[in-house]
């Protein structure tokens, strides 16, 4: 049985709700027979209106993160799917646990003192902290960050958080909570600005002209199901845009650049 197999026919059973979220979000489980999981799940009826995204449609905004994840076959967002449960229709998510970081290690992005980066890091931001005390925001330089620095640009992602990137311990790294994602203006908010301006690798950008191809037809079908067609359309223009230029995106200066909190 699949992870999405045991989602989408498994009793989900709520356990409590995650205070820290925004949205209604809860975690719980899914059960089917022998074979149980923890995830999260937040449905439609928990959304806060946004005024630049559509109501009651960020569930289908983090299930189409997962499935052009999936076409590129990346494997960013964890398995996803969309479906009723004990509050109505939502998203649900198989939950990932991260591996705890011991005394004197680093977070895969982290704040460090100024002057501090480690070494296989990347500083993205200087500034002070809440006691005045200058500090950087840095992140790991790591292929699995650099793919999520594309999918992030791809997917027009507003709110990648510190502790929206997880890391189980086992070499991957997911990403969650892609609710404002596919806005049809330019939204991209990150803390995985490190690459700015450098070459994106070959190889990532083959898996791009893949997925731009696969928006030009049955996918991009698919996919209209879940957004607008003119996000739909932006999104193939930010493909299309990548593959000219190359390179990760610099910071618009029309849109802050960095979520706040970072974390």
């Amino acid at each position: 049985m699949t992870d999405l197999d045991l989602l989408a026919r498994g009793e989900l059973s709520l356990h409590g709700r995650l205070m820290a979220a925004s949205n209604g979000t809860y975690q719980g489980s899914v059960s089917l027979g022998s074979a149980s999981a923890t995830v999260v799940y937040k449905p439609v009826q928990g959304e806060r209106p946004l005024w630049d995204f559509p109501d009651g449609t960020l569930a289908e905004r983090e299930y189409a993160a997962y499935v052009v994840s999936e076409e590129l076959g990346w494997s960013i967002v964890p398995p996803t799917l969309l479906r009723d449960g004990p509050l109505g229709e939502g998203m649900v998510q198989l939950w990932i646990d991260e591996v705890e970081v011991g005394a004197g290690e680093t977070e895969l992005v982290d704040i460090v003192p100024q002057g501090r980066v480690p070494s296989g890091w990347v500083g993205v931001l200087d500034a002070l902290d809440g006691r005045h005390n200058p500090v950087t925001l840095v992140h790991a330089d790591t292929e699995a960050l650099r793919r999520m620095a594309v999918f992030d640009a791809l997917v027009n992602n507003a709110d990648r958080k510190g502790g929206h990137v997880l890391n189980p311990g086992d070499g991957r790294v997911f990403g969650v909570d892609h609710g404002v994602t596919f806005n049809a203006d330019d939204k991209l908010r990150t803390v995985l600005w490190g690459w700015a301006g450098d070459p994106i690798a070959p190889d990532l950008l083959d898996d791009v002209r893949r997925l731009a191809d696969g928006l030009a037809g049955a996918f991009g079908q698919e996919l209209g199901q879940l957004i607008t067609g003119v996000e739909l359309t932006a999104t193939r223009e930010r493909c299309a845009t990548l593959l000219k230029s190359g390179s990760y995106p610099y910071p618009s200066e029309d849109w802050p650049a960095i979520p706040w909190p970072a974390f």
